[in-house]
């Protein structure tokens, strides 16, 4: 017994290169197909797996729309974004719209809070 929870451990602890490796010697050697290995694969990286969806690093800012004081949001939005007051403008008027798209937490909840306190209604995805 002592050997086949030593086997289980290995098998637990291995890196997904070896398990790449495990998994084309049973398909080549046993005839067993790859999928069988996958838990292995999933166990011993699953922990890491699980929480890597939670560390989100890029966030979408959402314009949902103007709100009263649209003045003040068109001239913000060309200010943030760096376009003309024209295509500020088609932008507000197009509201809902991405603002920016694939940047950090901090920069998307700063852009947030600076377009609602113009009156700005925004999403941060």
């Amino acid at each position: 017994m002592a050997d086949l929870k030593a086997f289980a451990e290995q098998l637990v602890n291995l890196t997904v290169k070896e398990v790449n490796e495990l998994a084309t010697i049973l398909k080549d050697e046993y005839g067993i197909e790859p999928a069988a290995a996958a838990p292995v694969m999933v166990a011993g990286g699953g922990a890491a797996a699980a929480e890597a969806p939670e560390e989100k690093t890029a966030f979408d800012v959402i314009l949902k729309s103007a709100g009263a004081s649209k003045l003040a949001v068109v001239k913000l939005v060309k200010d943030l974004t760096g376009l003309g007051l024209k295509e500020a403008k088609e932008l507000v008027d197009g509201a809902p719209k991405p603002l920016k798209e694939g940047v950090a937490k901090d920069e998307a909840e700063g852009l947030k809070k600076q377009l609602e306190e113009a009156g700005a209604e925004v999403e941060v995805k």
